[in-house]
Formats: C-alpha cells, sequence, structure tokens
C-alpha cells in the first residue's frame, strides 16, 4: 500500500509538493514531483544527511530524484548535494565560481565546523561539493512532466549573493503556489547576515520574491514555518530598517 506524504513525515505543501524540516538548524529540504521528473531544493548539512534525503525521496517517488536546486550556498543547504547522484544542478549565476574556489570551500568547511558540525563530515562534504551544471542569470522554467513546470528565479543578491526562489504554480486555478525562499526569508529566528550578505540589496530581493510569488503563495522559509505574502512584506520592511535602507 502506498503510503501518504504526511505518514512519511513530511509537511505536504501542495499536490506533489512537500518538505522536511530538518534537525539541529532546521533547515527546510522541499521535493517537487512531477510525471517523470522530481527537482530537490536544497540538500542539507552532511554527505549523511543528503544520502537519508533521497531515500526519503524514494519513498514518494519510487525512482530517484532527478534535478536538484541549490537556494544558496551555505553548509547547511548544499553539503548533501554530493549525495544525489546523476541530478541536474541549478543555482544562481556566479555559484558555480564561487564553490570552485579553494579559499570559498575552506570557508564553507570552517563555518560548518563554527556552527557545531562535526569536523570530519564538513571536510568531507566541502571536499565532495558539487558545482551546477546549469546557472540561472534571470528566470528558468523546468518542466517535470504530466504538465508540471517549476520556475527558478534568481532574485539576489540579498542574504548572499546568489540567491534562488524555486516557484511551484498550483496544478489547478484554485491551488495556491508555493515558493521556496531558502534563508532570504526566516520565520524561527531573526534573518542571519553573514559576511557574505549583500543588506543594502536585500529588501529589493524580498520585492523580486514577492513579484515572482504573488500574494496569494506559500512562502517556505529557509528556517521555520511557512509563511504568507504579509509575513514576507513585513520582513522586508524590518530588514530595510535595521540595515538604514530607504523604501
Amino acid at each position: 500500500m502506498t503510503m501518504t506524504w504526511e505518514e512519511l513525515g513530511w509537511e505536504r505543501l501542495a499536490g506533489g509538493v512537500g518538505r522536511l524540516r530538518l534537525p539541529v538548524w532546521d533547515c527546510t529540504a522541499g521535493l517537487v514531483v512531477g510525471d517523470g521528473a522530481a527537482l530537490w531544493v536544497d540538500t542539507g548539512s552532511s554527505l549523511a544527511e543528503g544520502a537519508w534525503l533521497r531515500a526519503r525521496a524514494r519513498e514518494l517517488t519510487g525512482g530517484g530524484v532527478t534535478l536538484l536546486a541549490l537556494t544558496h550556498l551555505h553548509f547547511d543547504h548544499v553539503f548533501g548535494a554530493a549525495a544525489f547522484e546523476a541530478t541536474e544542478v541549478f543555482a544562481a549565476e556566479g555559484a558555480g565560481a564561487l564553490l570552485g574556489d579553494e579559499r570559498e570551500r575552506a570557508e564553507l568547511r570552517a563555518d560548518g565546523v563554527r556552527q557545531g558540525l562535526d569536523a570530519r563530515a564538513a571536510e568531507e562534504a566541502a571536499d565532495a561539493l558539487v558545482r551546477p551544471g546549469r546557472e540561472v542569470r534571470d528566470r528558468l522554467t523546468v518542466p517535470l512532466g504530466g504538465g508540471r513546470e517549476v520556475l527558478l528565479a534568481n532574485v539576489g543578491p540579498g542574504h548572499t549573493a546568489h540567491d534562488l526562489a524555486v516557484v511551484v504554480p498550483g496544478e489547478r486555478p484554485a491551488d495556491r503556489p508555493v515558493v521556496f525562499c531558502g534563508d532570504l526569508v526566516e520565520e524561527s529566528g531573526e534573518p542571519q547576515a553573514g559576511p557574505d550578505a549583500v543588506p543594502e540589496r536585500w529588501p529589493d530581493a524580498l520585492d523580486r520574491l514577492l513579484e515572482v510569488g504573488g500574494e496569494d503563495a506559500l512562502y517556505v522559509p529557509g528556517h521555520g514555518a511557512v509563511v504568507d505574502a504579509a509575513f514576507v512584506r513585513a520582513q522586508r520592511d524590518a530588514l530595510a530598517a535595521r540595515f538604514g535602507v530607504s523604501r
């Protein structure tokens, strides 16, 4: 008997769309299933976590994940990517060059360790980091089969220099779109602005996010509970005030 998303421990967001909230950092990993293809959104904080996620997807799809979108390049979102074999990897323009830089990879590894990731797991994942095969300069529509498609939108910079949103239109006109935001939006804590953030452009990135998602969408933060457009707009205004950005 086929088990439902909920029975397998997923939060189902729409038909064929769900996510898992991973332990420790409460990081979102999402899955969009079409007819013949499936797209994963972010991959967890280690190769072991990535392998666990891949197995959870197989329980639902009966096959492997063929496509992978990375919302941004922080360890808790990308370190599991190499566990997804034979996938086409998408990221925002410029991500490949960053992941190919030894100093940047070393900083990702060090950041993971600073945040509590086991040093050996961090080194293993950093050494195996997957560079994207396709970079999104503006917007890219990716078909998943059966009439389902996702929109990949380069809406940054903001939280980082390479922020990618994943927009899943509803299958029927009455269905609400689902937007995977990465860490442009956080619900379980104040948005984190590290050394690679571009704070003066973050509010504009959220305006672009709202433009591609729309007023009725479900917005899925990189960390925390699903929110609506009003929450995203309020967070945009709070970030503008925090960083002294005039509106």
